[in-house]
């Protein structure tokens, strides 16, 4: 059996690389699933189970379509992330109209009506220092968080997804080379994983904890063209960054409960998590009395020596109790 990352050579019914570590099980190339030895499509998303693209093409690596100054960074710290636990932000993309776009003409102009979409999706999570983890012909899977660490990873993947729907907008309001509207839909998850190896092609193999990249790509599967759906994990994150609808309670194959889901509307009023807070509602001091009078007493202090410092006249009475008070 050989290994995908470094291609050794292993014994047959290896689970791990003798040469790198890194598991031997196959896996969907598209939501990470384990796959059956002899399976076609995978049991969980439908993903043809065949070659990834040609070595040729521009979306064959990470490394290929990764901005060199990303990739230079990744490279960097992907001896110190790997085996590491991270909390990161899934987002999943897809074009809605791909298959009756191949369907309605010849294949190759299809594929230059696909890879400005693709090329759009990729520009928006490059935009805002994500990671493009895989091409899945017509879609792409993306984190925040990993390996580039960011404390606002779930913002970053909300604004992302706002920046391609506009992105693959533009696109369609060109002069249309086919009647087939094109629209992409978005779903977006928080939560852990681990990374276990990152290879030099910025190829990640990672494992998900509690099943965020599953739920993500669940919630692409349930968003309306032209949409993007965020569960709970990723709202809490994100609440006053962004405007979201709530869409009600959505059944999910694999959860024997129905969650949560949110529409993405927009940018929010946030700019800071500061106002965030603000815009959630402040909490107020509590036994914080002699802090909150010192404040009060400074700022008294500065209005007044302001004020004597100012032309207009100031009350003789008004700066004797000023300068008392030094």
């Amino acid at each position: 059996m050989q290994c995908l990352h470094c291609h050794a050579d292993n014994q047959p019914h290896s689970k791990f690389c003798a040469d790198c570590g890194a598991a031997l099980a196959p896996a969907c190339r598209r939501c990470g699933s384990p796959l059956p030895p002899t399976a076609r499509f995978c049991p969980e998303c439908a993903e043809p189970t065949g070659a990834p693209p040609a070595e040729g093409s521009r979306f064959a690596s990470p490394y290929a379509y990764t901005p060199r100054h990303l990739a230079d960074r990744m490279l960097s710290v992907r001896e110190s992330l790997e085996g590491e636990r991270k909390q990161v932000t899934v987002l999943f993309a897809d074009l809605k109209s791909s298959l009756e776009l191949l369907a309605a003409g010849d294949p190759e102009e299809a594929r230059q009506l696909l890879d400005p979409v693709l090329e759009s999706m990729m520009e928006a999570v490059h935009h805002y220092e994500g990671t493009v983890n895989q091409v899945m012909g017509d879609g792409i899977m993306a984190l925040f968080g990993a390996p580039l660490a960011h404390e606002d990873h779930a913002i970053r993947a909300c604004y992302a997804a706002l920046r391609m729907q506009s992105s693959v907008q533009r696109l369609v309001s060109r002069p249309a080379a086919t009647a087939v509207p094109m629209q992409i839909r978005v779903g977006i998850n928080s939560g852990e994983v681990v990374v276990r190896a990152i290879g030099s092609d910025l190829r990640m193999d990672y494992s998900a904890v509690g099943q965020t990249t599953h739920l993500a790509h669940r919630m692409e599967q349930l968003a309306q063209p032209a949409t993007t759906l965020l569960t709970r994990e990723t709202l809490h994150l994100v609440q006053g960054h962004v405007s979201v609808r709530p869409t009600g309670l959505r059944s999910v194959k694999g959860l024997a409960d129905p969650i949560e889901a949110f529409e993405l509307v927009g940018r929010g009023q946030a700019r800071s998590r500061l106002q965030a807070a603000a815009l959630r509602g402040l909490t107020r001091f509590v036994g914080r009395e002699s802090e909150l009078a010192m404040l009060r007493r400074a700022s008294w202090r500065l209005r007044t020596c302001l004020t004597m410092a100012s032309p207009s006249p100031v009350p003789p009475e008004s700066r004797e109790r000023a300068l008392s008070t030094r």
